[in-house]
């Protein structure tokens, strides 16, 4: 059934030019790590960081959009090249609208991944809304695709493929391989 709701999904999927990424339990597995001193710390999957290095190469602008605080947020979309890094965001559908605005990229362009209650407030906002596997259940029933993996886990890596499947790009990268670093 997943497989067919992807296939269905395709021409959607290439089409999108901004890809939103909420940042705790979609690019974390949502937990909160504290070091000896009381810093908080995240843990991001490297395969993740690739898939959007891919993303990036195929002309995709990704942007993070979180109501978490920046901190670890930053860094890693500093180390990804990521332009667009909004944290500490109590309104989500406005600082999307907003983002959308200023690069002039439409519904049907933007896909948004979230794992929670506050990423539907988007949903009005993005031509897909996507889950990882371990969303909450009304994120994984309005989802127009649940991922396989969990958020934390490689599921925007799984995303990163699929795009570039249906963009018919995934062949070359699967067959050559990646010569940049891996982050």
């Amino acid at each position: 059934m997943r497989a067919l709701r992807w296939l269905r999904l395709r021409g959607r999927l290439r089409r999108i030019t901004l890809l939103v990424l909420d940042v705790d339990g979609v690019l974390t597995d949502g937990g909160l790590w504290f070091d000896a001193d009381g810093r908080l710390t995240k843990r991001f999957d490297v395969r993740d960081g690739l898939g959007i290095r891919l993303l990036q190469q195929a002309g995709l602008e990704i942007a993070f959009l979180s109501g978490g605080q920046g901190g670890a947020s930053e860094s890693r979309a500093r180390q990804l090249g990521v332009r667009h890094c909004l944290v500490g965001i109590r309104d989500k559908p406005t600082a999307l609208g907003k983002l959308q605005q200023a690069l002039n990229v439409t519904t049907a362009e933007t896909a948004f991944v979230g794992d929670d209650l506050n990423d539907l407030a988007v949903r009005a906002q993005v031509g897909l809304l996507l889950a990882p596997a371990d969303a909450c259940r009304p994120v994984r029933w309005q989802a127009d695709a649940v991922l396989n993996r969990p958020g934390g886990q490689g599921a925007i890596r799984e995303l990163a493929e699929r795009i570039l499947q249906a963009r018919e790009g995934w062949g070359t990268l699967a067959s050559n391989g990646w010569r940049d670093r891996n982050d």
